[in-house]
Formats: C-alpha cells, structure tokens, sequence
C-alpha cells in the first residue's frame, strides 16, 4: 500500500479529521485568492497588500466551520452563507468567502436528497449572487459577482452528482447481497428437499423388506420343526428380500457421494414396470395381491414413475403390517386424463395392536411425494372394513423446485 493510499484510509477512518485537514486547504486557499487583483484585461496580478481585518476574520470563521459539515451540513451551509453575505456586502470584494459556503452547499447536497439540494442551492445561489451584484462595492456586470453564481451552482451539482453515484453504488451492493442471501436460501432449501426425499425413500425401502423378512422370519420359525421345506422355502424368501434391501440401499446412500467418488449407483430407480415384481414379494410373504393396470402403456417421468411405485410399495407394506392375516389387497393403475390414478385397496380388519392410521412416517412420505409432483392423495378407511389409498399424479406436471418432468 503507498503512502497516498494509507493516509487516504487513515482519514476515511477518522472523518473529524478529514474535515479539518479539508477547512485548512480551503482557508489556504481563500487566503491566497484574496491576493489576486483582476486586470481589466481579464488577467490577473498578485498584490501584496493584505486583506482586511474582517475579511481574514470571515474567512478563518467561514473554514473553521467547515470542520463540522458533516455532523450539521444545513447549518454550517447557514452560518457561511452569512459569513459570504456579509463580506459580499461589506467586506474585500477580492476575499473569496463564499468558497467556504460552496464547500458547505456541496456537502449537504451530497447528503440529502435532490429535492432539498435544488431548494437550498437556488437559495444561497439567488442570495449571494443578488447581495453581490446590488449591494457590493463592484459594478453589477464584475466577475466576482458571476463567479459567484457559477461556483455555488458547481457545487450543488457535484455534489448532487456524488450522492446520485452513492447510491447507484449501494443499490448494486444492495442487490449482490440480496442475490448472495437468496442462492443461500435456495441451496439451503435445495438440502432440505434432497433430505427429505432421501428420508422418504429409506423409509419406503426399509419398511418395506423389513415387514418381508419379519414375516417370512415368523413363519420359517414356525414351521421350522414339522415342515422344514416351506422353512427353507420362507428362509430364500427372507435372503431375496434382504438382497433387495441391501441393492435399494446401496443405489439410495450412494446418491450422498461425491461426483469424483468411485462406484457410483448405476442401477435405475425402480417404477411401475416392476410392479408385479414388487406384489410377488408380498405373495410370497402370504399377502394376496391383485394388480389391474389400465394406463395404456404410458411412460411416465422418472419422477412420477418412481413416486408411483413407492406409494404402491408403502400401501402394500401397512397392509402388510396392520391388515390383519386375513387381508387381500388390490392394486389398480388407471390412465385418466393427463393424469395417472394408482389405488390400492385392503379388506383387512386390522391386525391386534397395529397402530392408529397416520401414526407412522408412510402416510406422511407418501403425501410429500404426490405434493411435490403437484398430485393429490387421498387415504382412509374404507366403508365396510378395510384401507383405501388413492393418489392422482399428473403425467406431465412440475416439481417443488420448479423443474418440468
């Protein structure tokens, strides 16, 4: 950093400072201009005769006020524009007071508003320059006297300008910080959502081969003594289903890894094309399961083909758990529309001690699934004993985070 640069941060930092390093150039320089005689040329000689006692008094007054122009700008421009108007009137017509007031109306139109700048600019314009012209010991026509209407109208209009460009620069500022928060916020959200899905399709795999192994498990021990055949049987069933787990888990987790990390996931998420796979788990867990699918071959978004499937899964899983033994269910797929309806329906009475319905987290993750696709789901009991769960998804719709699938 140079040393031009670090006294300039030094009187940033310390701006009482700044101002009176600022009123002792002025009153240099007002001192020095109350040297200089103009010819009738238009040049200009130095004379060495001092200026009068008021005038040197009107100009230290006039810059030492300037020290405090940022803490009352209205009223330092106030008390140098009197100083000016009185050495307009009765002072050295060549000691350039109204430098000090120049200093003043530019500081305070660059602190406040446009508005006010033209009104109090006008005013210290019209004062001085008219106080000047009629009441001055120069001819009306002097140069002195247009000067000083030059120099207050320069001032306000730098000054205007410096406040305009301030706040061209904080708007800009206002808006990257706007635009930072909100990709924070999005990304922020972004995490959630992916949270939640993920949550969602470990609940479904989870619950799912764990309800297949518990029952296959019961069985094979119950059987394991008089018919170690269908004991046997009931094991496969229990490693099949523990296979599946573990493949469903394995794709599920592998979707937190890195994009450099090795191995990553390869196998498609499953949907409705293996949906008469998924009901021979469950037929072979001892769960009658009729599938009926009417969607004319329809070929769904990744999207909504997967939370199709996963609904059917979760639906057959409570029926498994709280139907009872005696349970049948039914699962339809109907093409209605743009949309797809999947139901699937149980006539179980519910098994002893299996919770109240919407205890769990399946009815839930099954509801942020159809929402977020822009679908509806409707669950409850059926008329005459048994569970319905009925979800409308639509073919072509948009996601929570705006994207069309």
């Amino acid at each position: 950093m140079s040393t031009l640069e670090r006294a300039r941060c030094s009187l940033t930092a310390h701006p009482l400072a700044a101002d009176a390093v600022l009123a002792t150039g002025v009153l240099v320089c007002m001192v020095a201009g109350s040297f200089a005689v103009p010819r009738r040329d238009h040049g200009v000689t130095w004379d060495l005769r001092a200026p009068a006692v008021l005038s040197l008094v009107l100009m230290l007054a006039g810059a030492a006020a300037l020290v405090l122009r940022r803490r009352t700008p209205r009223t330092v421009l106030a008390v140098t524009g009197t100083f000016s108007l009185v050495e307009c009137v009765t002072g050295d017509p060549r000691a350039p007071v109204a430098m000090s007031a120049v200093v003043a109306l530019y500081t305070v139109a660059a602190t406040t508003d446009r508005a006010t700048t033209w009104r109090l600019g006008l005013l210290t314009m019209t004062v001085l320059t008219a106080a000047a012209m009629l009441a001055g010991p120069l001819p009306w026509y002097a140069q002195e006297n247009l000067g000083v209407l030059a120099w207050t109208g320069i001032g306000a209009t730098a000054g205007d300008a410096v406040r305009s460009r301030r706040a061209v620069v904080q708007a800009i500022r206002d808006r990257a910080e706007r635009a930072e928060r909100t990709r924070e916020e999005e990304a922020r959200r972004r995490v959630a959502e992916e949270r939640l899905r993920i949550a969602r399709d470990l609940h479904d795999v989870v619950a799912h081969h764990i309800a297949l192994v518990n029952v296959q498990a019961g069985v094979a021990a119950h059987v394991m003594d008089k018919r170690p055949d269908q004991a046997k049987e009931a094991l496969a069933h229990v490693r099949e289903a523990s296979r599946s787990a573990l493949n469903e888990l394995r794709a599920t987790v592998g979707l937190l890894r890195q994009s450099g990390d090795p191995e990553a996931p390869t196998e498609p998420a499953p949907g409705l094309s293996r949906l008469e796979e998924l009901a021979d788990t469950f037929r072979s867990a001892g769960l009658p399961v009729a599938v009926a699918r009417a969607d004319q071959g329809t070929e769904l978004p990744a999207a909504v083909d997967l939370a199709a499937y996963r609904i059917v899964q979760e639906a057959l899983t409570n029926v498994q758990k709280h139907a009872g033994p005696d349970a049948e269910a039914e699962v339809s797929v109907v093409r209605v529309g743009p949309n797809v309806e999947v139901t699937v329906l149980d006539d179980g009475s519910g098994a002893p001690g299996a919770p109240a319905a919407g205890g769990g987290h399946g009815l839930l993750g099954m509801r942020e699934r159809v929402t977020a696709l822009g679908g509806t789901l409707t669950t409850g009991p059926r008329y005459g004993g048994g569970f319905r769960v009925h979800a409308i998804l639509p073919v072509n719709t948009t996601t929570a985070q705006g994207e069309t699938v």
